[in-house]
């Protein structure tokens, strides 16, 4: 088990994800991508990242625009984990 952020750890994590923001117990990020092949793509690169910190965020997929939400659900709420993830995500995304 992961030990859950303080709220101070959360807006501290949250200072460096400028696009990121607290939604209840997540942090969620939604991005457009240019088209759904290519955002279809990019899910497939996040899966590989995913997968590979086992830890896996929740992926909301409309035609281009995704929605993602990080949290540790089995630890109930923000952990490391997620603040890691959704870095490797910022990182991930296509160049304009």
């Amino acid at each position: 088990m992961s030990e859950l952020l303080s709220n101070s750890d959360i807006d501290d994590a949250l200072s460096g994800l400028p696009e990121w923001s607290l939604t209840g117990t997540s942090i969620t990020r939604t991005v457009e991508l240019p088209t759904f092949p290519v955002a279809i793509s990019f899910v497939a690169r996040i899966a590989e990242a995913a997968e590979s910190a086992d830890h896996h965020p929740d992926i909301d997929i409309r035609w281009r625009k995704l929605t993602f939400t990080l949290t540790t659900h089995s630890d109930g709420g923000i952990t490391k984990k997620d603040v890691a993830l959704a870095h490797e995500i910022d990182g991930l995304l296509p160049d304009d």
